[in-house]
């Protein structure tokens, strides 16, 4: 099963067995293919604390992967206050910079930086990662530069990006998360549509990972908080009686 051979994996890079892992957690919407772990905890959740550890300030985050953007309101300890989704189609998420780059003939890791140098980036008519291949031809047949029309795509993702987000309130500091939060050319339209910077580390696409090991470290404590060391409900070790592995 391709989940426990990349969590085999994955302990044999860190140097450890697997048997020595107290706690598993699986997340995302492959989270129930972990069925050799502990627990399933939904990426929302995951997201919200893996953004609190890496940037404390955050209260509102932004995560956008290849099937959906999410924007999830959270407190000052990384729990959800609240969150919205578009999850009924790929519209402005991954996919549709997917699609944009196969048309483009460009690969995917190399449309953010090329978007930056958009002159006068056009007006898409569509968000939709359905009808994006027949706005970027007719865009191409007119002799928009590839530039403009990129940095197009990434406006429009982002314009979408923001006015979901808003349903449940955008309050700083911002963290993107998710795989799109490697593309820079994203980085620069969320910045320029919110109005505000956005937090994002080389790290980024791994938060959600993080927040879900955030998870199995506590409860591995027996419900001591991985962050200050206090329980969370229950009596349990101080969190720095615990060796972590890779610290």
């Amino acid at each position: 099963m391709a989940a426990e051979r990349s969590f085999r994996e994955a302990a044999a890079s860190a140097g450890i067995l697997p048997e020595s892992i107290a706690y598993v957690v699986g997340t995302g919407y492959g989270r129930y293919k972990v069925n050799f772990g502990n627990a399933q905890i939904t990426e929302i959740s995951c997201h919200a604390r893996g953004a609190n550890l890496l940037f404390p300030k955050t209260r509102t985050v932004i995560d956008m992967g290849g099937q959906d953007a999410k924007g999830i309101r959270i407190g000052e300890d990384g729990d959800v206050k609240d969150f919205v989704m578009n999850d009924k189609c790929a519209a402005g998420t991954g996919r549709f910079l997917s699609n944009a780059a196969e048309t483009v003939g460009i690969g995917l890791d190399q449309i953010g930086p090329i978007s930056l140098g958009a002159k006068k980036p056009v007006r898409l008519s569509t968000v939709c990662a359905v009808f994006v291949e027949s706005d970027i031809m007719s865009y191409l047949a007119e002799g928009k530069t590839v530039p403009d029309i990129l940095g197009g795509v990434h406006n429009a993702i982002a314009a979408r990006t923001v006015a979901l987000v808003r349903r449940v309130g955008i309050d700083p500091e911002v963290t993107f998360t998710g795989g799109v939060s490697l593309n820079i050319g994203m980085v620069k339209a969320l910045e320029e549509k919110l109005g505000l910077p956005v937090n994002v580390c080389s790290d980024s696409h791994y938060i959600g990972a993080i927040g879900a090991a955030i998870f199995a470290l506590e409860r591995a404590l027996g419900g001591v908080s991985a962050s200050s060391g206090k329980p969370l409900g229950q009596a349990g070790a101080p969190a720095s009686s615990l060796p972590i592995v890779g610290q």
